[in-house]
């Protein structure tokens, strides 16, 4: 009788950290707002049990938007919200994010968020069990925003593989699915 193959599982030594801000087109206690914080529970729920979830930015409250951060990027708005979580792969943060609920959700941000030509929305790749602050995030978008995707900070669009990776962690282009066409 032949035996099964041993197969050696490579322990996971990154996670995948994303951030994304939004200028708020008015105050957030306004009607305007309503929606998007009608369905701020609902999104962090269905987040934090989504597959590959692994951390989110919150306060007591069980959301960000009291979180004071990206003051600098406020522009002409009535303050920036952020979001910040930790996720397995990018993979599984992408099928979250352009999946049916969240994307439902998206159609509204023009209501809530203003236009903006810069880059709002950052990944990079954290040692597994590391909570990136506030401080690092904002350091990863800025060097985004100044190179453009690099091993450092990257987008869906044009993504890097985990640091040590035997190789795969080259410029990957993204999945057409993970671009929000909404």
């Amino acid at each position: 009788m032949a035996s099964a193959p041993i197969v050696t599982l490579r322990p996971v030594d990154h996670h995948v950290a994303q951030v994304n801000i939004g200028r708020l087109v008015a105050p957030a206690d306004s009607e305007q707002l309503a929606g998007f914080f009608a369905a701020l529970d609902r999104v962090n729920a269905a987040a934090d049990g989504a597959p590959g979830f692994v951390w989110r930015l919150q306060t007591e409250e069980g959301n960000a938007t009291s979180v004071v951060a990206f003051e600098w990027d406020q522009s002409d708005s009535h303050g920036v919200l952020v979001n910040m979580s930790v996720w397995e792969s990018i993979e599984q943060l992408a099928a979250f994010v352009y999946g049916d609920l969240h994307r439902a959700v998206l159609r509204g941000r023009r209501a809530w968020f203003q236009a903006v030509a810069e880059a709002t929305t950052c990944l990079w790749w954290v040692p597994a069990g590391h909570r990136p602050s506030t401080d690092e995030a904002e350091d990863r978008l800025l060097l985004l925003r100044d190179h453009g995707s690099t091993p450092a900070a990257f987008t869906f669009r044009h993504s890097f593989g985990p640091p040590g990776n035997d190789g795969a962690s080259g410029l990957r282009p993204g999945h057409p699915d993970w671009f929000c066409r909404t």
